[in-house]
């Protein structure tokens, strides 16, 4: 018999948006696998007699790091341990749940898929953005700005993009924003397109910078913008000026 490994999303940054569920299974955990971007506030949550193991990965890191991720769900749940893999946002979210869920069927272990608050519809609620609106936006759309490196060619659309979606939402493409933006208005989006970048979404450090398509990339830089940020393109981006509530 083994243990049970629970896939949980830790939220978008701000302790209080972890969910009850995701609160309950850190006070039953044996081990916690977290990643960079949980806070410390809800590390402090896990009990002392929990093993705390740090699994994140930075910017630029070694791509492998999800392989000794993968084998430590494993070895631990076949140890007869219930694993807490604590991710932040949402676990299936960009946030790789899927291919370890996959992996732990596999090897024939337990798991369960506990969902957060992505970081990309936390930071712009917090933001005073919404993400639809009957006025302005029908459709919206999450993307990666950073596919997998092994990948022969991007897969992403963006020109298709363009014209297709009222609302886009970026994680993850601050390095790119500027390819990005280029590629949109390559496809048709009109220039002037409001843009908001927000990084440290729901936290105390939370900062937002607002631009068009055309200057947004230049604006990052002036700004000194780093990650983690969301970025995101339409309409609904000036909403933030009236309906801004941080």
């Amino acid at each position: 018999m083994t243990g049970k490994v629970y896939l949980v999303g830790a939220g978008p940054g701000d302790s209080k948006l972890i969910t009850l569920r995701a609160v309950e299974l850190l006070q039953k955990a044996d081990v916690v696998l977290y990643d960079r971007l949980v806070s410390k506030k809800i590390i402090s949550m896990i009990p002392k007699k929990a093993e705390k193991v740090y699994v994140g990965r930075a910017v630029g890191d070694d791509t492998t790091h999800q392989n000794t991720t993968n084998d430590l769900m494993v070895q631990y749940a076949k140890s007869k341990k219930n694993v807490v893999r604590l991710k932040g946002g949402d676990p299936i979210i960009f946030g790789r749940g899927g291919e370890e869920a996959e992996f732990l069927k596999e090897n024939k272990v337990k798991y369960e898929i506990v969902p957060g608050i992505t970081s990309g519809i936390g930071s712009a609620t917090y933001a005073g953005i919404p993400l639809t609106h009957r006025k302005y936006a029908s459709s919206v759309v999450f993307v990666t700005g950073h596919e997998d490196p092994e990948k022969k060619k991007e897969i992403v659309k963006w020109k298709n993009l363009a014209k297709s979606v009222d609302t886009i939402v970026i994680m993850m493409g601050l390095s790119r924003i500027d390819v990005i933006c280029k590629q949109l208005i390559a496809g048709g989006m009109d220039k002037k397109t409001p843009v908001a970048v927000i990084q440290n979404g729901t936290t105390p450090k939370q900062k937002m910078i607002k631009g068009i398509v055309t200057n947004i990339a230049k604006k990052v830089k002036e700004n000194k913008i780093t990650p983690p940020t969301n970025i995101i393109i339409g309409n609904v981006v000036d909403l933030s000026d009236s309906l801004g509530w941080k």
